[in-house]
């Protein structure tokens, strides 16, 4: 079954062996959600879309993150690593660059790749991403964040222009709750 707390000092050893680098935190993810049915077991199955804390440091931010059917997320950084395994559901991302700078901040897509529950990605410092839950259930992956993702000021880009903004954490939250408000649910939890 999957351990919370033993999964904690996993990625914490994982974090310490490589002195901050991802690739050994990619490693246990991938261990962990390889068997998602023991990852449902050990955090619930979802039954609303959420953003849970598992884990807060400054150096680690350990998250369940449960997308709601159909729920899309606008392009963002995070300015720092991440790792994302998928225990249920699905991950569709698109990932974004730069335009040059005479288009005054504007994005356009440079790639995708789609999770699957067993899926495990790491997703480097300076990646920008959108998210699409691209089915009519929940979706849950674990998050694994290189830093205290709370206390970072990050950018997002407005879906229709693709101009950047500062990161809304009320209005991501607000995504969640209108998620949950169309499957009956009540808000979303932080």
């Amino acid at each position: 079954m999957f351990d919370l707390d033993q999964f904690v000092a996993d990625c914490r050893a994982a974090l310490a062996e490589e002195r901050g680098g991802h690739r050994a935190v990619r490693e246990v993810v991938a261990r962990a959600v390889s068997a998602p049915g023991a990852v449902l077991k050990g955090l619930g199955e979802p039954a609303r879309a959420q953003v849970q804390k598992l884990h807060h440091s400054p150096d680690l931010t350990i998250l369940n993150v449960v997308w709601g059917p159909m729920m899309t997320v606008m392009p963002h950084n995070h300015r720092m690593w991440a790792v994302i395994g998928m225990y249920t559901g699905c991950e569709d991302n698109i990932y974004w660059r730069r335009l040059p700078d005479e288009a005054a901040g504007r994005l356009e897509a440079a790639g995708a790749q789609a999770l699957r529950a067993r899926d495990c990605a790491a997703l480097g410092r300076d990646l920008i991403h959108s998210v699409t839950n691209p089915i009519p259930r929940l979706t849950g992956a674990i998050h694994v964040y290189g830093g205290d993702f709370f206390a970072v000021e990050r950018s997002e880009w407005d879906p229709e222009t693709l101009r950047e903004g500062p990161y809304s954490v009320e209005k991501t939250m607000r995504l969640f709750e209108q998620s949950n408000a169309a499957l009956g649910g009540v808000g979303a939890s932080g």
